[in-house]
């Protein structure tokens, strides 16, 4: 579930740290200079001042010495921290009615806010009153090659230096972050009311499957509603009609009055439609792709401003995620044309008895919970978990169940709040010491089913990791961690352990290692989500290459790209040719690519599950993840290497495969 969506957004209308000295524009004055002087000089313009005004600055600005540095260092992280926590407060406030459902309903003026970004201006404002080139006199930006190589020298201080480079590196106007920030609210509006009311569907013979009450989200619910059906009896022919309406909202031939709307009867097959009894011509749009495009060409205005990296796709990986895409790509490729892929296809066959289908992608049987009756598990949870404030109340417990000290715990609770989503809920991370982290989740009038429980834990361990590396880290710079695939390491590790959770399990101690189906199931995950994480992937290639395109030319685009990568690493697993299951996600229309952060987060989630399982005791594990969760924002490969001792890698997913195989014959 895609649980990070607001701190992806808000990164995209902040100050991005650029992986690239704009050297091409630095005035050869000044090359023989300190790296931070010239990187000045590089986005000083005339409107800033003469050249002897830029001088006069570097010798009033520049720190004499180490103490002065210092100095400078802890009053502007404070700055930054007051101003990017002031306004994520004033965001959260704004965004109530829109997002939560304890809030007012949302009215006209709501919905036009929820556009709004209080920090559009602030580097505008911070360019003009010269605190942002104060800032790179004194602390430059350094490469992703360079953090990656010199860094592995670096004590704690130094790389919060580092990241204070990172903060102005471009100057993008206001009005382009402006017009980014409505571009993401309006694609955010837009999933979080993409209902589908399961109810009011029915087969050929027009039977009705699910009860009238059942309203699911695209995609999250539907997804998860399918794995649900595993374990329910005739529950494939359910899972039969999921895909069809899957498949329909990939090429937007859903009929238009279906979403969101409980008036309409469905038959998802021949996508015929009724009105009170009566047959109505069904209506089509292409709003998925045309927020897409919204988006794209907010980027579009965006790049003519980052020279250096001129696309969105270079500043999502090379500077957000701090991962090349083709080092991403080659990855995943790698694991999913894999000789494994085959071997886990197999075991699920063997499972089901039956030969699998397209939406096996998402076969849930590995988890112990597969095996338990989901209506059972939704009575203990609604009763548990009637609303927000009684799994608001839980927290301390649940931590202290992965083995925190009971202070730790009161800690890190005290500073998590539990909000009811309008939407399936997300994790909304603190920026500052004095802001609380946000989980939000969905909850139903009878309480919090099982599926909601298991989103909230995922959502819970987001929060955990946010509160650890800020109230809990030691220079303010360095809070969060290295891209939101560690964030979702951490949400998945504790999603993995949602019934040890549950006040009745049994589960008491930590296994030392995982277990077959355990590592069927990690890898299993990532089987799917690097095929979708692709799809992202190669679609904003093409968007770039057509930059004019109209949302119906997206929309066949994207279903061409779902088709190839499926034909290829797909149809000979799971069959049926052109399938294009891979781009139901609807990450891709609200948080372009966030996909591949996940993928990357199960691989590193897997690293850390096998370094983690060496504890020999709860407290052990929970002092451990709290030291991992505690390192901060460095790179994704000098984290890792400090987490667990190597960069992230498939190679000990694809290992525990074929050593669970080989014993298992």
């Amino acid at each position: 579930m895609k649980s990070f969506i607001p701190s992806f957004c808000m990164a995209a209308v902040l100050l991005c740290a650029c992986t690239h000295t704009n050297q091409q524009m630095m005035n050869t004055l000044y090359s023989d200079q300190p790296l931070g002087v010239r990187q000045a000089q590089a986005l000083w313009t005339p409107q800033d001042g003469s050249n002897e005004q830029f001088e006069q600055l570097v010798k009033d600005h520049t720190c004499a010495n180490e103490s002065e540095k210092v100095a400078l260092f802890e009053s502007l992280s404070r700055i930054l921290e007051n101003c990017f926590q002031s306004a994520d407060m004033l965001t959260v406030e704004l965004l109530r009615p829109t997002q939560l459902t304890n809030a007012s309903e949302p009215l006209t003026p709501d919905w036009i806010v929820s556009g709004y970004s209080p920090l559009a201006h602030f580097s505008d404002d911070m360019f003009d009153n010269k605190l942002a080139f104060v800032t790179i006199l004194n602390f430059p930006h350094y490469t992703l090659e360079e953090k990656n190589t010199l860094g592995t020298g670096w004590s704690r201080q130094q790389w919060a230096y580092a990241r204070m480079g990172d903060v102005f590196t471009k100057r993008v106007p206001a009005s382009v972050q402006t017009r980014l920030a409505q571009a993401f609210a309006d694609a955010e509006n837009y999933i979080a009311d993409y209902n589908i009311y399961m109810g009011n569907l029915r087969t050929e013979d027009g039977r009705q499957l699910w009860s009238e009450d059942k309203v699911l989200l695209s995609h999250w619910n539907l997804r998860d509603e399918l794995k649900a059906l595993y374990s329910a009896e005739n529950g494939q022919e359910k899972q039969e009609m999921i895909y069809q309406v899957m498949q329909r909202i990939v090429d937007q031939s859903i009929p238009a009055q279906t979403v969101n709307n409980g008036e309409y009867i469905w038959c998802p097959y021949s996508n015929t439609l009724q009105h009170n009894g009566i047959n109505e011509q069904t209506a089509y749009d292409f709003t998925r792709y045309e927020r897409i495009l919204d988006i794209a060409h907010a980027f579009f205005e965006q790049d003519k401003y980052c020279p250096t990296a001129p696309t969105a796709i270079i500043r999502n990986f090379e500077e957000d995620m701090e991962m090349p895409a083709a080092e991403l790509d080659s990855l995943f490729r790698a694991l999913i044309s894999s000789e494994q892929v085959k071997q886990v296809a197999s075991v699920i066959r063997e499972k089901l008895g039956r030969d699998l289908r397209p939406y096996d992608i998402w076969y849930d049987g590995f988890k112990a919970r597969a095996m338990l009756n989901e209506d059972e598990l939704t009575a203990q949870t609604r009763k548990l978990y009637p609303d927000a404030n009684a799994f608001a109340a839980d927290m301390s417990r649940l931590l202290t169940t992965m083995g925190f000290y009971s202070e730790d715990a009161r800690r890190i609770a005290h500073n998590i709040v539990v909000e009811p989503a309008r939407g399936s809920g997300h994790a909304w991370p603190c920026r500052g010491r004095k802001e609380d982290a946000r989980l939000r989740t969905r909850i139903g009038e009878a309480g919090m089913d099982y599926k909601g429980y298991n989103i909230a834990v995922h959502e819970f361990g987001h929060c955990v990791e946010e509160v650890l590396d800020m109230y809990f880290i030691d220079y303010y710079m360095l809070s969060g961690v290295p891209n939101t695939a560690y964030t979702e390491a951490s949400a998945f590790l504790w999603q993995q352990r949602d019934l040890q959770l549950l006040p009745q399990s049994q589960v008491t101690n930590l296994k030392s290692q995982m277990s077959k189906d355990e590592v069927f199931d990690a890898f299993w995950s990532m089987y799917e989500i690097m095929g979708v994480s692709l799809v992202d992937m190669q679609m904003w290639q093409w968007i770039y290459a057509h930059p004019e395109a109209t949302p119906q030319q997206l929309c066949e685009a994207t279903m061409q790209i779902a088709k190839e990568i499926w034909n290829r690493y797909y149809e000979p697993v799971l069959g049926e040719h052109d399938c294009i299951l891979l781009g139901i996600y609807s990450h891709m229309v609200n948080s372009p690519m966030y996909l591949p952060n996940y993928p990357l987060g199960h691989i590193v989630q897997f690293q850390l599950e096998e370094h983690l399982a060496q504890c020999k005791s709860q407290l052990d594990f929970a002092a451990e993840y709290m030291r991992i969760y505690r390192l901060g924002r460095l790179t994704p490969k000098q984290w890792m290497i400090e987490a667990v001792g190597e960069a992230p890698s498939i190679d000990p997913i694809l290992r525990a495969v074929d050593k669970v195989t080989n014993e298992s014959k």
